[in-house]
């Protein structure tokens, strides 16, 4: 038998590693783990996450029993459950796509290790990404740590070969012979069933083309919404990339890049989830005052567009990506509050969380990370809304008890806080021997 390992890939088609899997000499026994690993570091036993790939995995599941065989669902530490495959099955290689956070390095170096013992290969493939690290680079062999020549490496590189569609619909019948049994319950692995709405996967030529135009206006609904189906791997980065070019979606494409920038940084600098890109930016004297972080949790600012992407992220575990930038700014510069409790925060809400995108844009939100601009970029949430939001649509949707005594004032005076931010960056670049660059 040949074991392909589902994990953030849960789609049959268009998927590299069950292509290669398929053609092996061997059936394919389709396998995904509910990894306690990741479960039991989840405090909240109402994750919508969870109910979320449940849900995705039930689908995927579905799907392999049409072609007359079965999802092998498992619950459990994946060496353990490794281990206990190998007595169930002759296994002869184990095949999957890789995986690029560091957990998951650890968890797949382990399982190469516990296979290879027992003579079996691990073969892993590129699905998650166009180009993974290592792969764009700049003339002298080091890594891009600026986006803009980085989009224009990955651009000139790519080929039709990097986005060739993985077809697997006519190999499929060489997954095992085996009646479907059920995946495990939610309730057996310790959550309960929280209803989730996921918009609508939506590259149609009338959103592409109003893109650009409208990506930015939260309260219209002009975005993809790709991320969260790139997240557990419902789409291929391929499909994307390939429709971004029949469309000439320019603007959609680079979105699509900066995921990947994102994913070198975090594999080229590891460091950077836990520090600073940049190192002089670990001495920042952050005032992390705990009543403040939780008026900004709850959406009690006083600051309605800060205030209605939080309650939004909050209800729906989504949020607009131009209010994503608002709210990080808000709470590192105008709160000076460590840019690492947002990133922790929004790891727990967020449907789409990827750990290398959400520090990416933490630490450019913050002006500690990989960015062409310095720290003094600060955005003014009351601009932001007059700008992006100027009918006050998005903020009424979010704030039923906007413009009542019940809304609190704000909170803080924004050119206060902001002189307040550029002066404790100014002392950290000082105290490491760094010229500060003071712009008004």
């Amino acid at each position: 038998m040949t074991i392909f390992w589902f994990r953030r890939d849960l789609r049959l088609e268009d998927n590299r590693g069950l292509q290669a899997a398929l053609q092996s000499p061997y059936p394919v026994v389709p396998l995904f783990i509910f990894d306690r690993t990741i479960l039991d570091g989840l405090r909240d036993r109402n994750d919508r996450r969870v109910s979320l790939i449940h849900r995705w995995v039930e689908e995927l599941a579905e799907q392999i029993a049409r072609c007359g065989s079965c999802l092998l669902a498992e619950y459990g530490m994946p060496e353990e459950v490794f281990r206990h495959l190998l007595e169930r099955f002759d296994v002869r290689a184990v095949y999957t796509n890789r995986d690029y956070e560091p957990m998951a390095i650890a968890r797949d170096a382990a399982i190469e290790t516990l296979l290879r013992q027992r003579g079996i290969p691990l073969v892993t493939f590129k699905d998650q990404c166009i180009f993974e690290a290592g792969e764009i680079r700049k003339p002298d062999g080091t890594p891009y740590t600026v986006y803009t020549p980085y989009s224009k490496a990955w651009r000139a590189r790519l080929t039709p070969s990097d986005y060739a569609e993985c077809r697997t619909d006519h190999l499929l019948s060489r997954l095992w012979k085996a009646e479907p049994v059920p995946i495990p319950s939610l309730e057996s692995l310790g959550f309960h069933r929280t209803s989730v709405f996921i918009p609508p996967l939506d590259t149609s030529d009338e959103l592409l083309a109003r893109y650009p135009a409208a990506r930015d206006y939260p309260a219209e609904d002009a975005t993809s919404h790709a991320s969260i189906y790139l997240r557990f791997g419902k789409v291929s980065i391929r499909a994307l990339v390939r429709r971004a070019l029949e469309c000439n979606a320019d603007a959609w494409l680079r979105e699509l890049i900066w995921r990947e920038f994102f994913m070198m940084i975090l594999a080229e600098f590891p460091h950077v989830v836990t520090r600073s890109f940049h190192p002089e930016y670990d001495t920042i004297a952050w005032r992390n005052d705990e009543e403040d972080f939780r008026r900004w949790c709850e959406g009690r600012t006083g600051f309605p567009l800060v205030d209605a992407g939080m309650r939004q992220l909050n209800q729906t575990g989504t949020m607009h990506n131009r209010v994503r930038m608002v709210v990080a700014s808000f709470l590192t510069k105008d709160l000076l509050i460590d840019w690492r409790w947002g990133e922790a925060y929004f790891a727990e809400k967020l449907l789409d969380y990827e750990l290398s995108s959400n520090n990416g844009n933490w630490q450019w939100a913050a002006g500690t990370g990989c960015d062409a601009a310095p720290y003094f970029r600060v955005f003014n949430p009351v601009l932001q809304q007059q700008k992006f939001d100027p009918e006050g649509t998005f903020v009424r949707r979010w704030i039923p008890e906007l413009g009542t005594p019940e809304y609190p004032s704000p909170m803080i005076d924004h050119t206060i806080a902001r002189d307040r931010a550029l002066e404790a960056y100014r002392h950290a670049l000082e105290a490491s021997g760094k010229r500060p660059v003071i712009r008004p």
